[in-house]
């Protein structure tokens, strides 16, 4: 996964939840860091249905970014824009033809009845490979693939729903089948599991019925009547269940009496892989979303289909009997397997097996919030000046945007600095009262994490006098995040009291890590992190290089007596993370924040000025206003120059 916080305008990552599982319908970025209002993208296809019906493949794709997008709050299904990548085999018989009839399905009869359009795309007509085997030709023709990806305006990015069911709540999940029961398996993955295409393929009969299915599921979630929400595609409704219980780590009892006419059909009516969704609908709210899609013509396609329960397993009921249980773990792990086994050969294999291993883990709590601090309105602020903040980058550095939104917001003027002005003496550090070194990938990290922006400085006269004087100046701050981390790091000799500091090295696990971890603070000198001691809160993580690397044994021991150590990951559970994904480097008893001796720099790996608002959270809990508990730290360091 690539890096999924960097802006610190990501509002919807894939990843849902306290578990962090890969199942988001669409991603969400914020327009700014003050409102509320952004951008959503999702993507459709299904190549696979082109074998049989090419045009029915086409709007399909088209239909499922909407069912996708809808789990965004969008104003109107018209204000969805879609760009077309188009891939076909050109000159093969009969795929001209079928080319053919998909641009005219979509283009000159499904959009224009959504009232939607596709102002942008692409094409590549060479889906065709021949070639000789000894005196054997062979040819490869790829079926006519329709992408799309949709972009909308999103009116309020807290609004966004996702597949995460909440078993605590007194609620029935409602499937919505805009297949109206024809239950269309051609080109499905249950006919691909058993090495068969079909011969009838689902498509999009009524422009009309996606249109207020859209539209439906827009005003109840404006309207709070609904849970979660998560589109029926790739796998049907079993797969989109089940992803539904892993985000939520809980269990669903799934009642087939409502809606299996026939028994000897349950397949088709699991698998069959329809436009729709699932939604989980609060006990209260059923007569009204029964009221709304009844309204809208759309009555026949709600289903009761059972209840979330806090029991990790998927039941099926019949009657009275149960005719199936699986363990929340056992289908995860099927359904985790492939990308697991991917990831033992790429990455370390023991961080792939590590990580793998903990879906069986039914008592993980997930992610999880402990504060030994209350959220201050507002920093202290004695006299009218905003102290000014060098807001340092390099080339390849990418962070920077975020960090200066974060010191101002906690106070503080930010200014632009870039390591050219200092170098050419176009600025100078003394106008400034903290530093700020971001993160990214300065010189492309090819002479080690953050070494090459660190010799820029350590090899040039002006450029070492003027840090080396910042340092030395008792009023003054610096926070170094990321690369900004690796590169202070680099620079122990000219930074007081931090001779224990470690350097930074390859992630154990042989990849870049993007991730929401937890972390807690601990006891430590740092004015950054003061009043924050114990606290327990997930953070951004975005790094390749970030394993702490002492020279012996006898450094770290060092740095924790000296109070150097500021911030550890810890496990869901509590704890120092030692294994992987929870420590997501390998760092020994999973150290990641340091502070010199005096506490005025503190470096760290994690990125909290990516998560200095709520909305900048993949996860949070229930209740929580515009600021997240990580404006603390910048706010710590305004009161300390106050």
């Amino acid at each position: 996964i690539g890096d999924r916080s960097i802006t610190g305008l990501v509002a919807r990552d894939q990843m849902v939840g306290p578990w962090q599982v890969p199942v988001a319908d669409a991603a969400v970025t914020a327009t700014s860091y003050t409102g509320y209002t952004g951008e959503a993208m999702a993507m459709g296809e299904r190549t696979p249905v082109a074998v049989i019906d090419a045009p029915a493949s086409g709007r399909m794709a088209i239909g499922e970014v909407i069912t996708n997008l809808a789990s965004s709050r969008i104003a109107k299904l018209s204000d969805i824009r879609l760009s077309a990548n188009w891939m076909a085999a050109a000159g093969h018989p009969g795929e001209d033809q079928a080319l053919f009839d998909t641009v005219k399905a979509v283009g000159m009869e499904l959009c224009p009845a959504l009232g939607i359009t596709i102002p942008v795309g692409k094409d590549s007509m060479s889906m065709k490979t021949v070639w000789k085997d000894k005196d054997e030709q062979k040819t490869v023709v790829s079926p006519l693939s329709l992408i799309i990806s949709g972009f909308a305006p999103v009116t309020d990015i807290r609004g966004t729903l996702t597949p995460q069911i909440r078993p605590e709540i007194d609620s029935r999940l409602l499937m919505i089948d805009l297949g109206f029961g024809k239950n269309r398996i051609g080109g499905s993955a249950l006919a691909q599991v058993f090495g068969a295409v079909g011969a009838v393929a689902p498509d999009v009969d009524n422009p009309e019925h996606l249109r207020a299915f859209f539209s439906i599921i827009q005003t109840l979630a404006s309207d709070k009547r609904l849970i979660a929400y998560h589109d029926r595609s790739d796998g049907g409704l079993f797969t989109t269940l089940a992803e539904m219980m892993f985000a939520g780590r809980c269990g669903i009892s799934l009642e087939l009496d409502n809606w299996v006419r026939d028994p000897s059909h349950i397949v088709r009516e699991l698998f069959n892989e329809e436009l729709g969704a699932v939604i989980q609908v609060p006990s209260e709210h059923l007569d009204a979303v029964r009221a709304a899609f009844e309204a809208a013509g759309l009555g026949a396609c709600l289903v009761d289909i059972g209840c979330p329960t806090r029991e990790q397993h998927l039941q099926l009921t019949l009657g009275s009997e149960v005719s199936h249980v699986w363990t929340r773990s056992e289908l995860q792990k099927l359904w985790s397997e492939t990308s697991y086994q991917i990831q033992r050969i790429r990455d370390n294999s023991e961080c792939a097996d590590q990580e793998f291993a903990r879906i069986e883990d039914d008592q993980d709590p997930g992610l999880n919030v402990r504060l030994t601090f209350g959220l201050d309105d507002a920093p202290m602020i004695n006299t009218g000046a905003r102290p000014r903040a060098a807001i340092l980058r390099e080339q390849g550095v990418n962070g920077q945007v975020e960090m200066a939104a974060a010191f101002d917001r906690a106070g503080f003027e930010a200014v632009d600095v870039h390591m050219s002005d200092i170098l050419r003496g176009n600025r100078t550090l003394d106008a400034f009262s903290v530093l700020a070194a971001c993160g990214g990938f300065s010189y492309g990290d090819v002479l080690g994490a953050g070494e090459g922006w660190a010799k820029s400085i350590l090899f040039n006269a002006r450029a070492r006098e003027q840090f080396e004087a910042f340092f030395l100046r008792q009023d003054t701050l610096a926070l170094g995040v990321c690369n900004g981390c690796q590169m202070l790091s680099n620079l122990k000799s000219l930074i007081p009291g931090t001779e224990h500091w470690p350097h930074f090295v390859r992630n154990l696990s042989e990849q870049f890590e993007a991730r929401f971890s937890l972390v807690e603070v601990l006891e430590s000198s740092s004015v950054w992190l003061k009043g924050m001691e114990g606290s327990v809160m997930p953070v951004a993580v975005a790094h390749g290089e970030g394993r702490a690397e002492f020279r012996d044994d006898a450094s770290l021991e060092g740095a924790r007596a000296a109070g150097m150590v500021a911030l550890r990951y810890v496990e869901n559970k509590g704890g120092p993370a030692i294994a992987y994904p929870a420590n997501p480097n390998g760092s020994p008893e999973g150290v990641t924040g340091f502070s010199s001796r005096d506490g005025r720099v503190t470096i760290m790996m994690p990125h909290p000025e990516r998560v200095f608002r709520t909305v900048q959270w993949s996860w949070h809990p229930d209740g929580w206003g515009e600021d997240s508990p990580w404006i603390q730290l910048f706010r710590n360091a305004r009161k300390t120059l106050d």
